[in-house]
């Protein structure tokens, strides 16, 4: 019972002070579960952060469901899940009663407008770190350039990149 509150008090914690969406909230999470709790390697987390792109839904509900059934079965992975969700859930409807009101007041544009560079700061930084530990070497480092380059430069629909990259990880691993 008491690893279910932990789970959700923590990611609770992420969800509440997180702006800016799932990648976002990388850090947070990452700090939270491999700095703060030690529920997990920073290879066991690129491991997770793969598979929740991989499936369907936002980045940090499904990492936080990840981590919660790590710790704790279902049970856990339904408290992190709850914890990651119910802060936005409750922002959101009492923001969405007073945002109609409030958009065209000229400080709430200015807290957007400073919003907006810290929230890209804060995914840059999470494709940083994604990016030093999930590049294990130079084999890596090509598949990641070539899939940057299709998915930037060429447009490529991002599953067949994914299914390609899975298939050259066979060949070349």
């Amino acid at each position: 019972m008491e690893i279910l509150i932990k789970l959700f008090l923590t990611f609770a914690k992420i969800g509440t002070f997180s702006i800016g969406g799932g990648y976002a909230m990388l850090p947070f999470i990452q700090k939270e579960v491999i700095e703060r709790n030690n529920w997990m390697s920073m290879q066991e987390f690129s491991d997770i952060l793969a598979i929740s792109q991989m499936t369907p839904g936002p980045v940090a509900v499904n990492s936080a469901t990840y981590v919660g059934y790590t710790q704790a079965g279902v049970l856990g992975s339904v408290a992190a899940t709850l914890g990651v969700v119910l802060p936005s859930f409750i922002m959101i409807i009492i923001i969405a009663s007073f945002f109609i009101k409030l958009y065209e007041k000229r400080s709430v544009k200015a807290v957007f407008k400073g919003i907006r560079p810290g929230v890209l700061g804060l995914l840059a930084a999470a494709a940083y770190t994604v990016t030093i530990t999930s590049v294990p070497d130079i084999k890596g480092g090509i598949l990641f350039v070539l899939c940057f380059g299709v998915l930037f430069i060429k447009k490529v629909d991002p599953i067949l990149v994914i299914l390609g990259a899975a298939i050259l990880g066979v060949i070349l691993y």
